[in-house]
Order: structure tokens, then C-alpha cells, then sequence
């Protein structure tokens, strides 16, 4: 007997230790679906990030040597494929949830009861969601898979858009009323009982107040009253009444209170002294209307149409169907030859170029398309083949390619266009035409500034013409001035007839076209001086840019007699920025990135071409402050990255062909073409027009010489000093390395002695680069100086 009870004794302790095979399996089918889910939910993640790159490996599972940059390499590319891009898209994470959750319930042994409720809700939510994504992105099929694009396609060809969209909307009803339980009595209750409880806490707030004083203060029968603090439980005998009287006064008198009443007095003062002075400008404007800056010029008359040329065909784009059939069977058989795919190319044609958009097979990588640019141009026998892969915006891979017969894009076409005509710009420039034949409008005061490159002949002059072509047939003469800067004297010269009605100048200035680069510094200093003197007149006014400081001044609610005017737009225009570079260096850079950061908020724009963008012309502080960049025709892609960061200006084929970018994505543009006796004829219609009296006046600027100004004793002066004016004087070469090598003295002394010669006026002040200007023509005339200083 007792053997048999301690055997009954020791049988349950061993079935409490040990584990039936089955639980045993349920626990490692468990933890296997939970790793399981988790490698899952990885390998999706990754794939939105990595599925251009691994979709050629998907036909290469097999080889070894080949690596997916999945994190689950391979195998998560290949089940992220299946469950992604086949399946629900981003519904397909759902399914990662639901196998982790039933994971969970087999590893800790948990009732199967709602299991099978969950997975019904879980396929619901993912068939909602793949439909809804579908619908809203058919353009990315990663969001909501094939089969969301498919039932999504289904559903559109038989129901519509409208009927998809009920459809969808009924899902959407049907899993907040069945799974949420909601209700729109529930909706009501939930607002109401926020009402009450918001009303609730206002009101009690007074009322805890009244019952921590009751609560603090206990005074028992016959004893003197007692402070309990409510924090360290301490009993303090006396100065009660002391306490509370301080109390009572402190809450009675709140200085504070009459603080804000005073503040509030003086800030009804502000306002009553602008109601006042809003009440006199309005009385002015019913008087006498707004303030129109154009009334000096009132019958000032816009140049008309006429003026422009109709260059090319008048009927738009010609279509040569045979072109574009034998182009797109040349493209398709060369990614074929490479085996590439393709599932659906379409044509877009523009006036010199034809984009070809291709939309690949599943599976192909990008980049080996992008590879093949050379071998396209190659088989298109064609010139400045450009693709964009992928296109922005787009999920296609677009082919540049030049039309064989190019259709001129006139300015006429442009200006007469409804997109320019309708701008509602402050200052509307039309550059031309883009690849889908729509006319391409800017707003320079947004650029703010602009930075133009090219090689010679590739369509610069032509492009500077069409911005200062589109302001003069949008802008009255009293509402933009510019400034123009042409170092080739030859390029700009043909707005000289309009120079009192559209130019700015410097006083002392003979002609307002700028051709000395001396005097281009002198320019660019005094509009440094117009930036301050605007700002100020900002400050003043309180607005922050020009929009608003000009149509405060047209409401009369500005004092002209407080140095307040109407303030124009100016562009400064440079067609050859590389020669000013050369010639001054730091001296025009500095002035120019000065403008650049502070001139955009009072209406001072720049407009700078160049025929040689390199590094040390667009520097790095003019490409941050030139977010607004064209470039035409270069001939490296070294040069294209230098002035867009990116290549693609030199597959350009010239002629006006040209690339435009604001920061983002870069359009393909057909500058219109303005020729020289178009801008004569329009100029001289606006110069044959009353004027102003002067060109618009810029303010003073004293230039400081770069040499020096102190006067020499001549005690002072170097042993040296004569031997040197004459070496200076014979050679009629002023400059320091000159003396060292002649006098074989070093680069300090030399210096000095130069400084010398200039304060006896032997040569002149100091030209950027340039050698200085000898003013003593021979030896006699050096001694007959020499002697009458002596004297």
C-alpha cells in the first residue's frame, strides 16, 4: 500500500514538469509564425525602398552570385514581390499583423474563439484598402498592388468613377457601423457629453478654491486658530489673520489687471490715430481716386503685335507621321536588342523635339535604360538624344529626340498667347515654347533673379531679348526700369531709343547703356545704396516687400512729403558676366551677392549671362542666390553641372534649345526667336512716344580707388623712386612687377613705390587687373615734374 501511494504521489508531479508532444508543436508553430511575420514585415518595408534595384534579379532567383539589397536579400524581394507588387500593396502589412497574431495565440495557448473573426476583418481591411489606393494612385501600383488595380479597373469600366467612389464609400460605412460600432447617435453623444464636461470644469473651479480654504483653516472652541499645512502636516501657531489679510489684499489688488487696462488705452490710441489716418487716405481716394503712377504718361500706348514677326508656319506643329512610326520602331527594336521590354510607348510632339514616353516590363532595371543613350542616339542617326528616367511626377521613362524638320517658335505666337496675355504676374516673362507645345510662362519677382549660360551662338542674346521683349509689352514705363549692362557694346545697344522711358542711369552718366566695366562697379554700388534707401522706406511704411509698400502708396495711406514715392521694378540685365569677372574680380562679385540675398523683397531683379560657365565665374556664392537658372547649347557636361547640377545641357542641339530650372525639376524649353529688326521696330515705336525728361536716376555713388589716397612726403619716398619712374615712364607700363623684376625688388617695396608714383601723379589710380594708365608720356616731361615739385 505504500509503495502504491507514494507512486500516486510522485505521477502528478511529473505531469506538471513535462509537456504533451502537441502543445509542444502548437508552441514552436507559434513562434515560427511570429519570426515569420517579423521577416515579412521587414522584407516589405524594404521593398518600397529597393524593388527598382532587385527587380532584375527576380528571373535570376537561382544564382548564387547575384545579391538582393532587400534586407531579406532574395527571398524577401522575391515574397515582397508576390504580396506587394501582385497582391494588396501597402494592405499586404495587414497580413503580416494577422500571422503574427495567430502566432501569438498558438505560442501562448489562448482560445481560438476570435481567431477566425479577426482574419475575416484582417482580408476586409486589405480589399478595402487595396481598392481605395488603387483608385486614388493608378498611377503607383506598389500602393495598392494588382490586384486593387485591377479590381479598381473593373469596377470603373462598368460602374464609372462616380459609381467606384460610392462603392467605396459604402466599405468605408459598412466597417465603421459593423467593426467600430458606430452610430450616429453615438457621434451626437460623444460632442454632447464634451460640451458638459467643458461647462462642468469652468464652473468648479471657484468652488474647490472656497473648499481648500474650509478645509486648511480649523479653529476649535476656545483655542487660538491653528494652520495646518496641507504638504508636511506642521502646526504653526500665530500670524493667521496677518497671512489671510495679506491674502485678501493681494487677491483684491492685482496690478496686472491695470496694467493691461493701461496697455489696452494706449494700444486704442494706435488704433484711433490709424483709423484716423485710414479715414483722411480714404477721403483722398473718394476725392480724388487711387494714385496712378502712369498718369505722367498717360497716353503712353503699349507696342502692338503687329511690330513681331511670324516666323515658320503660321498653322502650328506639322505632324510627319512617318517620322515618328520609324522612331519609335527604331527605339523599341534597340531596348529589344538588349532585352528590354517595353508594355506601352506614346509621342508628344514639340516644335524641335519629340518626347517618346516608354513604360517598361515589369522587371527592368531603370538605370540599364538610361545606359543605353548612346546606342539609341546611334540608331535614331540623331543629335542631342536626352532621356529622363523616370520622368517626375510620371511612372515612365521619357526619350528625347530632335525632330528632323524643326518648326520655329516665334514671339509673336507667344505674346499673342492667352497664358501670357491673362498673367496675372508682377513681372510675366514668355521664354518660348515646351516639349507639349504649351507656352512657358514665369514670374521673375518670384525667381527672384535669373542666371543664363551658353556657349557662342547657342541662343543668349536671343533669350535676353525675349525677357526684356515680354516686359516691354506688359509693363508701363513707370512701372519697371532697367539697367543694362553690355560689355560687347554691340548686343544691347538697340534700347538706347528708349532710354528716358524704360532706363536707368547713374547721374554723372553720359549714355545709359553700360559698356565701361569701370563703371559697372560704380553701377552696382549705387544700387546697393537704392536696396538700402527702399528698405528704409519699407521699414518706415511697415510692409514687408514692394507689392505692398506701392499699394499702400496708391491708396494715399503714405505721405509723399515723409520721402515716400511710388518705387519701380528694377532688372539689371549683364550679357557678358565672365568679362567682368575677369577684369574686377571680388569688386563686382561682392556688390552682386549683396543684391542677390537682399534685393528680392524691394523689386531689385538680376538677370546674368555668360558664354563660359565655369567654376570661377559662377562661383558658389552666386549659384545659392540664382535658384532660377537657364542653360543653352554647352559643350561639356562638366559646364552643365556647373550651372544646373546636372548634365543634360550638352545633348542640347542648339538654335534656342534650351533647359530650365527653378530648383526642381528641369523643363525643356524652345526659346521663342525675336530678331534684331523686330526689337528695333519696337523701340523705336515706344522712343517715338512722349518721355520723361531724364532717365530714372540712380543714386550717387563716390567710388573709393582701389590704390591709394595718402599723399607722399617726398622725404618720404623710397631711394628708388626715381630710377623706378623712369623704368615706369620707358616702358609706359604701370605696374609693380614690372619694377621687381627691372629693380629686382620685392613685391612690398614695389608696391609702395607704385603708391608713390600715383601721389605724384605719374600713373594712374588702380583698374582691377588691368595695368595702370602712365600719365607722364616721356623722360623730359618726368624731369620738368621732378624739378617744379623741388621748386
Amino acid at each position: 500500500m505504500a509503495k502504491k501511494k507514494t507512486t500516486t504521489k510522485k505521477k502528478p508531479a511529473s505531469k506538471k514538469m513535462s509537456l504533451k508532444p502537441s502543445k509542444q508543436n502548437t508552441i514552436i508553430l507559434g513562434s515560427l509564425l511570429i519570426l515569420f511575420s517579423m521577416a515579412l514585415f521587414f522584407s516589405f518595408v524594404s521593398y518600397y525602398f529597393t524593388w527598382q534595384d532587385d527587380q532584375s534579379l527576380l528571373s535570376e532567383f537561382g544564382d548564387r552570385n547575384e545579391q538582393a539589397k532587400n534586407l531579406l536579400n532574395k527571398f524577401g524581394a522575391a515574397v515582397s514581390h508576390f504580396f506587394v507588387y501582385k497582391g494588396f500593396g501597402l494592405a499586404s502589412l495587414i497580413f503580416t499583423v494577422l500571422l503574427c497574431i495567430t502566432g501569438l495565440y498558438l505560442f501562448l495557448n489562448m482560445e481560438k474563439k476570435g481567431l477566425l473573426k479577426k482574419w475575416i476583418w484582417g482580408l476586409i481591411f486589405m480589399i478595402w484598402i487595396s481598392l481605395a489606393l488603387g483608385f486614388i494612385a493608378e498611377t503607383q501600383p506598389l500602393l495598392g498592388g494588382l490586384i486593387g488595380y485591377e479590381m479598381n479597373d473593373f469596377l470603373q469600366d462598368y460602374t464609372g468613377t462616380i459609381g467606384t467612389v460610392l462603392i467605396l464609400l459604402f466599405g468605408l460605412v459598412f466597417i465603421l457601423v459593423r467593426f467600430f460600432k458606430l452610430t450616429p447617435e453615438g457621434i451626437a453623444k460623444v460632442f454632447a457629453k464634451k460640451e458638459k464636461s467643458a461647462q462642468k470644469s469652468t464652473a468648479s473651479t471657484t468652488v474647490v478654491d472656497e473648499n481648500v480654504e474650509e478645509e486648511t483653516y480649523l479653529e476649535p472652541e476656545d483655542e487660538t486658530p491653528v494652520v495646518i499645512d496641507t504638504y508636511t502636516h506642521k502646526k504653526d501657531i500665530p500670524s493667521l489673520k496677518k497671512e489671510e489679510t495679506a491674502k485678501d489684499d493681494f487677491e483684491v489688488t492685482v496690478p496686472v489687471e491695470e496694467e493691461e487696462e493701461q496697455l489696452s488705452m494706449e494700444v486704442e490710441k494706435i488704433v484711433e490715430e490709424k483709423e484716423e489716418k485710414d479715414n483722411i487716405a480714404d477721403k483722398l481716394v473718394e476725392d480724388f481716386g487711387e494714385f496712378d503712377p502712369t498718369l505722367e504718361l498717360g497716353n503712353y500706348k503699349f507696342p502692338t503685335i503687329e511690330l513681331l514677326d511670324q516666323h515658320g508656319a503660321t498653322g502650328g506643329i506639322t505632324i510627319n507621321q512617318e517620322e515618328l512610326e520609324e522612331n519609335k520602331n527604331k527605339i523599341v527594336e534597340t531596348l529589344k536588342n538588349y532585352k528590354i521590354g517595353i508594355s506601352q510607348i506614346k509621342a508628344t510632339i514639340g516644335p524641335t523635339v519629340t518626347l517618346y514616353e516608354i513604360v517598361p516590363e515589369a522587371g527592368i532595371r531603370i538605370s540599364k535604360i538610361k545606359n543605353l543613350e548612346d546606342d539609341i542616339a546611334l540608331s535614331l542617326a540623331a543629335l542631342g538624344i536626352r532621356i529622363i528616367a523616370p520622368i517626375p511626377g510620371k511612372g515612365t521613362i521619357g526619350i528625347e529626340v530632335p525632330n528632323k524638320n524643326a518648326s520655329i517658335v516665334s514671339m509673336r505666337s507667344v505674346i499673342a498667347s492667352s497664358k501670357f496675355q491673362k498673367a496675372e504676374m508682377q513681372l510675366p516673362i514668355a521664354f518660348g515654347k515646351t516639349i507639349s507645345n504649351e507656352t512657358f510662362v514665369v514670374d521673375l519677382a518670384k525667381m527672384p533673379h535669373l542666371l543664363m549660360a551658353g556657349a557662342t551662338g547657342q541662343g543668349k542674346s536671343v533669350g535676353l531679348n525675349a525677357v526684356l521683349t515680354s516686359l516691354l509689352y506688359k509693363k508701363h514705363p513707370a512701372e519697371v526700369k532697367f539697367i543694362l549692362v553690355d560689355p560687347k557694346k554691340v548686343e544691347l545697344s538697340i534700347y538706347n531709343k528708349i532710354e528716358r522711358h524704360f532706363l536707368a542711369k547713374l547721374p554723372d552718366s553720359e549714355e545709359a547703356i553700360i559698356t565701361d566695366n569701370a563703371k559697372v562697379i560704380n553701377t552696382l554700388n549705387s544700387l546697393c545704396i537704392e536696396m538700402d534707401n527702399r528698405y528704409e522706406l519699407l521699414k518706415t511704411a511697415m510692409v514687408r516687400n514692394l507689392k505692398e509698400y506701392n499699394a499702400k502708396f496708391k491708396a494715399r495711406k503714405l505721405n509723399p512729403n515723409d520721402g515716400h514715392k511710388y518705387l519701380p521694378y528694377i532688372v539689371l540685365v549683364i550679357d557678358e558676366f565672365a568679362d567682368l569677372i575677369m577684369t574686377a574680380g571680388k569688386e563686382v562679385e561682392t556688390p552682386i551677392a549683396r543684391l542677390a540675398q537682399l534685393a528680392r523683397a524691394i523689386g531689385i531683379h538680376l538677370i546674368i549671362a555668360t558664354q563660359r560657365p565655369s567654376v570661377n565665374v559662377i562661383t558658389g556664392i552666386i549659384k545659392a542666390n540664382f535658384p532660377a537658372r537657364i542653360a543653352f547649347r554647352v559643350t561639356s557636361k562638366i559646364d552643365s553641372r556647373t550651372i544646373l547640377d546636372t548634365q543634360g545641357a550638352d545633348q542640347l542641339i542648339g538654335r534656342g534649345d534650351m533647359l530650365y530650372t527653378q530648383g526642381n525639376d528641369v523643363t525643356r524649353i524652345q526659346c521663342a526667336f525675336v530678331d534684331t529688326p523686330e526689337v528695333d521696330k519696337i523701340t523705336e515705336y515706344i522712343g517715338s512716344q512722349r518721355a520723361y525728361p531724364e532717365a530714372h536716376e540712380l543714386p550717387e555713388y563716390s567710388g573709393e580707388e582701389s590704390g591709394t589716397s595718402i599723399d607722399y612726403e617726398i622725404a618720404d619716398r623710397d631711394a628708388m623712386f626715381r630710377e623706378a619712374a623712369e623704368v615706369i615712364v620707358t616702358a609706359q607700363q604701370g605696374s609693380a612687377s614690372l619694377i621687381q623684376r627691372k629693380l629686382k625688388l620685392g613685391y612690398n617695396r614695389a608696391g609702395r613705390i607704385i603708391d608713390q608714383l600715383e601721389a605724384a601723379g605719374i600713373v594712374g589710380p588702380f583698374e582691377g587687373s588691368k595695368a595702370r594708365q602712365v600719365l607722364v608720356t616721356d623722360l623730359v616731361a618726368l624731369d620738368h615734374l621732378l624739378s617744379n615739385e623741388g621748386s
